[in-house]
């Protein structure tokens, strides 16, 4: 008979959840206590983006987060080359750049 393992977590993903939300852009801000990551969908031309996730977050677990983060982005260009971040883009990326469309 095979031991169960105390520390192992049952966790379950609703369907709704798995489907995931997309982000362009996140926000963080922080108290001595928690970090809150607002999780944010920008458009080109429009002006106003609306918060599609707000996570809260110890100080702790922001760490471990930092952590996996960067192990997971280490593994991903060790397989895939390195992920390029283009610096003129820093802060809000209110132009995608390109051409705009009309109708």
């Amino acid at each position: 008979m095979a031991e169960q393992n105390d520390n192992q977590i049952n966790i379950e993903l609703a369907e709704e959840v798995a489907e995931g939300t997309y982000s362009n852009l996140a926000i963080i801000t922080h108290s001595n206590s928690e970090f809150v990551i607002d999780f944010i969908r920008i458009m080109p031309g429009v002006p106003k983006a609306r918060v599609k996730s707000r996570i809260i977050l110890t100080p702790e677990h922001a760490k471990r987060l930092l952590n996996a983060l960067s192990d997971n982005i280490e593994k991903f260009e060790s397989a895939n080359g390195r992920i390029n971040i283009q610096d003129e883009h820093i802060g809000f990326p209110m132009n995608f750049g390109g051409t705009v469309g009309q109708a």
